[in-house]
């Protein structure tokens, strides 16, 4: 035999396998920082969108609490009326106040659920930034 080894591989193809496998792992690399993060991006996001929906169910245990309160009041309110005009005129006069009541806790929560998703944004994009 002339001395090569049968499955010697050549000096070319070798540093060609050398650099493909360098280029490989900066790739892989690159991804994984990548990936992280995104993960502690989301992290943040979540954790201020976890505060933030604290804050609004707060704030709609509120509305709750305070509408059975008004319902409450209502039933005392017809427990004592004298007859059914003055039944009639409670409940009118409730469901004036409740229509009221309803119209601005829809309008503060809408307003509360938009500071929510322009918070989430907002931190979404200073994470895009810090990338």
């Amino acid at each position: 035999m002339n001395g090569k080894t049968p499955y010697e591989v050549p000096t070319e193809m070798r540093e060609f396998a050398e650099k493909s496998v360098d280029q490989a792992r900066k790739a892989f690399d690159g991804f994984i920082g990548a990936a992280q993060k995104a993960v502690d991006t989301a992290h943040g996001s979540a954790e201020s969108a976890r505060v933030n929906a604290q804050d609004v169910t707060r704030k709609a245990m509120s509305y709750a609490e305070t509408n059975v309160a008004a319902a409450f009041d209502l039933a005392q309110k017809l427990v004592k009326s004298k007859d059914l005009t003055e039944v009639m005129q409670h409940q009118s006069e409730f469901m004036k106040s409740q229509m009221a009541a309803l119209q601005t806790q829809l309008k503060e929560m809408g307003s509360a659920a938009q500071d929510v998703a322009n918070k989430v944004a907002e931190t979404a994009a200073k994470a895009t930034k810090a990338k």
